[in-house]
């Protein structure tokens, strides 16, 4: 039995390597065999990165950024008996409206992939005469509908919890701007039906930290656990040679996710490897999502590498939330309700 326990299912099958020996300074470690996704991964795709997977039926299933070679990003389904070795369909998503209609965004990228009740949620950035937030559902992985814009431009960065608190939907989101964000805090909002979003609240700001001083950004879907919500999101520094994106972790209130419990000053992963240095955005480590298993506690945390490679880590969620504890750091801004 863990110390802390994760309100989620049994994963028999969950992608797992043990802790390298001499493994330190993070407590997560990354897969030997990593990036588990190449370049030119399927037929007109040059480069697959920051997706989302989650369990299905007797494997896993994902939805992935696929740079077309024209240099459009659309989102493709993938699917895999181990989480590790994937295959994709060749043709794009298609949305459709509420009635069935075709409803295809100019471009879609950065998908996540949640489950609220029964239902498959789909979000992802898009145009919406600026840089927004897509949403779509689906039940059978078939048919994709997609709902109207949640909020005005500019955003990104969408993730929904994976229940409803309070009889409401929650979703994380880091409003934006038209060009390359040089701020971003994460805020929550809450819906009663996927359509009207109100009650925005501001969860936690860029910090001190080196590694998160210019801006940060959700990640994967939060983890329900007994001491909060453990969530995995980017935080991005400025360096005299570019951008560097790091994994950080932090642990929310369970009732009320707008304030932080705790907060790692400390990154969880940073670029260090040759499939994170060196890419097409090179210095990048952009978490979309985790898979777990209740009984082990184990926890593996899928994310984007130099926007080339998907890649995975491993953890505990023991160990993962002590460290975040042993190093936390918050701010009044973190902690407070975070309206005004």
């Amino acid at each position: 039995m863990g110390k802390y326990k994760m309100i989620a299912n049994a994963l028999p099958n969950i992608p797992w390597q043990d802790k390298p020996e001499g493994w330190r300074n993070s407590p997560l470690w990354r897969y030997s065999d990593n990036p588990i996704i190449h370049r030119n991964p399927v037929e007109g795709v040059a480069r697959i990165f920051n997706s989302a997977v989650m369990p299905y039926q007797d494997g896993f299933i994902g939805v992935f950024r696929g740079e077309q070679t024209n240099g459009v990003s659309y989102i493709y389904l993938g699917h895999s008996k181990d989480a590790i070795h994937w295959e994709f369909e060749k043709e794009k998503i298609h949305f459709v409206d509420e009635d069935g209609k075709p409803f295809m965004p100019v471009y879609a990228y950065d998908p996540r992939l949640v489950k609220v009740e029964d239902t498959y949620y789909i979000m992802w950035c898009q145009d919406f005469y600026g840089a927004a937030i897509g949403l779509a559902r689906t039940t059978d992985f078939k048919t994709f509908t997609r709902l109207e814009n949640p909020f005005l431009a500019f955003n990104r960065n969408a993730v929904l919890f994976p229940r409803k608190i309070n009889g409401k939907f929650m979703m994380l989101s880091r409003p934006s701007d038209s060009g390359h964000t040089p701020f971003g805090d994460i805020y929550i909002s809450e819906s009663p039906d996927l359509v009207y979003w109100g009650r925005h609240r501001h969860v936690m700001s860029r910090s001190g930290n080196w590694w998160e001083g210019l801006k940060i950004g959700g990640g994967a879907a939060p983890i329900e656990t007994s001491d909060g919500w453990l969530i995995f999101y980017h935080g991005v520094t400025n360096t005299c040679n570019g951008y560097v994106y790091s994994i950080g972790g932090a642990i929310l209130d369970i009732d009320e996710p707008s304030r932080v419990k705790y907060r790692c000053e400390n990154y969880l992963l940073t670029p260090e490897e040759w499939y994170e240095e060196r890419g097409f955005v090179p210095n990048v480590c952009f978490p979309c999502a985790t898979l777990q298993d209740e009984p082990t506690g184990r926890i593996a945390v899928y994310y984007g590498a130099a926007d080339s490679y998907v890649a995975v880590a491993f953890g505990y969620l023991d160990e993962i939330i002590d460290y975040i504890k042993e190093h936390s750091k918050v701010s009044e801004t973190d902690t407070e309700l975070g309206k005004r």
